[in-house]
């Protein structure tokens, strides 16, 4: 057994910024399951949101938040959100993060959807890249964080208590060099392991978002909030036969159009904010758009704005889409809505607590009520870097009073259900994602739902054969906790009878006061 004094499960902004936040009171362990640099926010192209311009006031930011959210945003988390936003960003500065500057050396702010002022703060094109390098290479110079890559978390390991509410004591974590189940023993646990977006076919992901932390989350006892509003993000590269790549908002931003192949501009047709509407909008607007005429996609475009200025803004995107032979200084960019970003998650309150003791969440795997039903734009990373700071000041004033437990039961593998016939992890992925993408979509309805459940069920039955032969890897490991997150997805999606945000039902296409309430999971007792 290993026993550290925190326990953080993830290592992308959220996860990296606890541990940052707490090693100077004890020691940490960070678990992930590939490289330190894989992970959501290594990808994230736009920015991260914040009042730090003169025009701008946290009033303005709350206000554009709350819009986004459909109704359904804890006013009091925007608000921390945006007050404490600007000095985590500081923060950021101060462990090296270089953002772009304009002519005078301040902050160069871009706009993006659903903002009211220019207030994204952004390296080009790359600016989750940055941040997590800054994270990282800050985390390589504190000797009391122990970052164990190739790890891979499988439970957590809970503990009844005298009071009712179980307590969390650690986690069962898979050594995936050596092939050995350890228990890691900690004073208090967060999990930070990012978004599910692998339950699609489409997503601007990387192949680690398969959903570990709400599965185990829910697998423990812990709540689970707004698993329907799944932001599909307006414009990913069409480019079939390859990963979805994301074309950052921040295009449209700088004055980026969405046009049909004929070369019509749309996006009035749809909302007066046109290419600048909240990104809800602006994907069930191209969902609509191609099938109205059955087309794969529709285009962005850029090529008004000056070559050069186009390269040293979007470097990446330019690079990326002239590997495909699209110069988007001079052609449009094909594109299509891709699963991008989950705004539920574990219910945490504003210091990331969960309902289990000593246990936190925070990022994308959390629930802050932050987005309500529509993440907006950059305000993800934002949340990441606030609320870890608050989760990690929180677990480090109670850490003193936890005592490590020492006696931890061994894994059962029989949990893993090993009674099945052998089945395939990756067969079994590619089929829970054909499922998600074809009847859990930008539009939904009672039917596709009721298919997708039905579907799921089924290939939850097949998945107790995935360890039949007693062998834990990390490919089975995901894709039991993608069916489990799956499952909640579709579960909160029935329970909301009306459209708002994200969830769009042709059975209740209308936005209903009286279902302006979380849809709010909590496991029956075994």
């Amino acid at each position: 057994m290993e026993a550290y004094d925190f326990l953080v499960i993830g290592s992308g902004s959220a996860g990296l910024t606890f541990a940052l936040e707490a090693c100077a009171h004890g020691t940490v362990a960070l678990v992930t399951k590939k490289e330190r640099t894989d992970s959501n926010t290594n990808w994230a192209q736009g920015g991260i949101a914040g009042v730090l311009g003169p025009d701008d006031t946290p009033d303005l930011h709350v206000g554009d938040t709350l819009i986004a959210g459909a109704g359904l945003c804890d006013e009091q988390a925007v608000r921390t959100l945006v007050e404490e936003g600007p000095a985590a960003i500081r923060r950021l500065m101060t462990f090296g993060a270089s953002f772009t500057v304009d002519s005078e050396g301040g902050l160069s702010l871009g706009r993006e959807g659903g903002h009211s002022r220019r207030r994204i703060v952004r390296h080009a094109d790359r600016t989750g890249r940055e941040v997590e390098r800054s994270l990282v290479d800050e985390a390589r110079r504190r000797p009391n964080i122990h970052v164990l890559e190739h790890h891979n978390a499988i439970d957590l390991i809970t503990l009844p208590t005298s009071g009712g509410l179980p307590v969390c004591a650690g986690a069962y974590v898979l050594d995936e060099r050596s092939g050995r189940v350890e228990q890691y023993a900690a004073r208090a646990t967060v999990l930070a392991t990012g978004g599910c977006g692998m339950v699609y076919q489409h997503t601007t992901n990387p192949p680690i978002a398969t959903g570990d932390g709400v599965a185990m989350a829910w697998r423990a006892g812990a709540r689970i909030s707004n698993m329907e509003f799944i932001q599909f993000h307006p414009t990913s590269l069409y480019a079939p036969n390859s990963r979805s790549f994301l074309i950052s908002e921040a295009v449209r931003g700088e004055g980026g159009v969405l046009r049909r192949a004929d070369g019509t501009a749309f996006m009035g047709e749809y909302d007066e904010r046109k290419d600048l509407a909240p990104r809800d909008i602006v994907a069930r607007a191209i969902d609509s758009e191609m099938k109205r005429v059955n087309t794969p996609c529709v285009y962005l475009d850029i090529t008004h704005k000056d070559g050069e200025w186009l390269k040293d803004h979007f470097p990446t995107i330019y690079a990326h889409c002239l590997t495909f032979g699209i110069d988007i200084t001079t052609d449009w960019i094909p594109v299509v809505p891709a699963a991008h970003y989950s705004c539920g998650g574990i219910k945490t309150d504003l210091n990331g607590r969960t309902n289990i003791d000593r246990l936190y969440a925070c990022g994308e795997a959390a629930c802050t009520g932050v987005h309500g039903a529509n993440r907006l734009a950059s305000n993800s990373l934002l949340e990441a870097l606030v609320y870890a700071r608050r989760s990690s000041a929180d677990a480090v004033a109670r850490v003193n009073e936890w005592d490590i437990i020492e006696e931890l039961p061994e894994y059962n593998l029989a949990a893993l259900g090993r009674e099945g016939d052998p089945v395939s992890a990756i067969d079994l992925q590619a089929r829970l994602q054909s499922v998600m993408q074809r009847y859990v979509g930008i539009v939904r309805s009672n039917a596709r739902l009721q298919k997708a459940s039905a579907a799921i069920t089924a290939l939850t039955g097949e998945a107790v054969g995935l360890f039949a032969d007693g062998v834990i890897t990390h490919d089975r490991l995901e894709a039991r906790n993608l069916l489990q997150v799956a499952g909640l997805i579709v579960a909160s999606a029935q329970l909301r009878h009306e459209s708002r945000g994200l969830h769009y039902t042709t059975d209740y296409p209308e936005q209903v006061e009286s279902e302006k309430h979380e849809t709010l999971l909590v496991k029956e007792a075994e």
